[in-house]
């Protein structure tokens, strides 16, 4: 006889086992059953999963880019670029051919045959034809992409910089910076990787690949009562408990787009700052450390994803009634990130995180931690200010930056004679060009 968690004894037997092998005798035969079943139906081992999901498509018109208030799905990837295009008319080029990629990209299709003395249009992983699969590609650029082009230089971003180190960093400079990012998000990392290659094969005159971090986000069942939840990192907490409301229109336009009055150039007008940082979980200590421990140094309950003294995780903690710590200490990630005080409104980021996994480590260690992803207006009154706020915290143990980088989304393109940039390239005193190249 031994005890379980709650000190109730049970009884374990030799009868007890065999039943429990009975029990399993029946699942394997039930398994058994299905396999057949899937076999008559003519499914094989090595049929492609089905999915009407590959069929889900993202607008790629509008005043902002797509991927940013979009609901995130399972599969998302950030590439960053050195660009090699520099006079005004390359620039164009490079601009109008990301357009038209990801709008065909977005939208799917038939990619055009060619003589097959040719190399194919298409890489082919997707089949013949090109479905949407709910893809977004956001571009966005780097301070280096207007410092190191003289005639745009004057038309940066205002609070565009190089990402620098903060306290905790370990950055790698293989894995930071870059003048072009792409953000590309869909269903599966297939369509990813298809996106990327696509971009690649068609622009290679015109920008090269610095590096890249693929992630993901756990698919959830749905909820009998209809309520959403927040998807789960690799330290096992709900990320984006307190996210702001990406459906509140008049709430992003105070938060994530950049609007006319203030001090940006009027081009940047419906852009947003992106922050790209790849943050290492050193998972094997985290999950060796009590629970009690993890859900002081997060702030949360680990099951729920509630704040302490509360029930769900959509609740909001008051701590003006804790204001020594006593239920939320003072060093929790959650009231560190954001002390729920009037003057922490002004700090409020859109974050859209993915999960990554990049094998092992030559210490023999998870190579394992969070693509994160946010937008802000203002960069420095967003990420950098939350950033300075947890430089210090209990989490640094568990964690380390290791790449990423500051870049400013452009606004989107507004129909079918617009493209991705064309507002920049106006205020640098260029002109389109009335036909694309």
């Amino acid at each position: 006889m031994t005890k379980d968690r709650d000190n109730k004894p049970f009884m374990t037997s030799r009868r007890g086992l065999l039943l429990g092998a009975g029990a399993a005798g029946s699942a394997l035969a039930a398994g058994i059953t299905a396999s057949q079943a899937a076999s008559s139906h003519g499914e094989q081992v090595t049929d492609a999963p089905v999915s009407d999901k590959m069929l889900e498509q993202q607008p790629f018109h509008g005043q902002y880019q797509s991927g940013i208030v979009t609901p995130r799905p399972a599969a998302g990837m950030v590439a960053s670029f050195r660009v090699l295009a520099s006079k005004p008319e390359e620039v164009e080029r490079l601009f109008r051919s990301l357009t038209e990629r990801i709008a065909f990209l977005m939208k799917g299709g038939t990619p055009p045959a060619l003589d097959d003395k040719l190399p194919p249009a298409d890489s082919g992983i997707l089949g013949p034809v090109v479905l949407p699969d709910n893809l977004t590609i956001t571009v966005s650029l780097g301070a280096s992409f207007f410092e190191q082009r003289e005639w745009l230089s004057p038309h940066k971003p205002a609070r565009l910089s190089r990402m620098k180190a903060f306290k905790n960093d370990a950055l790698d400079q293989s894995l930071c910076h870059g003048d072009l990012s792409l953000q590309i998000s869909s269903n599966t990392p297939d369509t990813n990787i298809h996106a990327l290659r696509d971009i690649l094969k068609n622009l290679p005159d015109l920008m090269v690949l610095r590096w890249k971090q693929e992630g993901s986000v756990p698919v959830l069942p749905r909820s009998p009562d209809g309520t959403h939840q927040s998807a789960r990192n690799f330290l096992g907490f709900r990320d984006g408990s307190a996210n702001p409301d990406a459906g509140d229109a008049g709430l992003m336009q105070r938060i994530v787009w950049v609007q006319d009055g203030g001090d940006e150039p009027a081009w940047a007008r419906n852009g947003s700052y992106q922050a790209v940082r790849i943050i290492r979980n050193f998972v094997e200590r985290w999950d060796r450390t009590p629970l009690g421990e993890q859900e002081r140094i997060i702030g949360r309950l680990k099951p729920s994803g509630a704040p302490f003294g509360g029930r769900t995780e959509t609740e909001v903690p008051d701590y003006a009634k804790d204001p020594d710590g006593t239920v939320t200490p003072l060093d929790a990630h959650i009231r560190l990130a954001n002390d729920r005080s009037k003057a922490a409104d002004a700090h409020l980021i859109l974050r859209r995180p993915f999960n990554y996994s990049n094998g092992v480590s030559k210490s023999g260690q998870l190579e394992q931690g969070l693509l994160f992803i946010c937008y802000q207006a203002d960069l420095e009154k967003g990420f950098i200010a939350v950033q300075n706020k947890l430089n210090g915290e209990p989490l640094e143990e568990y964690i380390k930056p290791i790449g990423g980088g500051f870049f400013f989304t452009l606004p989107g393109v507004t129909g079918a004679d617009d493209f991705l940039g064309r507002p920049l390239l106006e205020a640098a005193g260029h002109t389109p060009t009335n036909t694309k190249s």
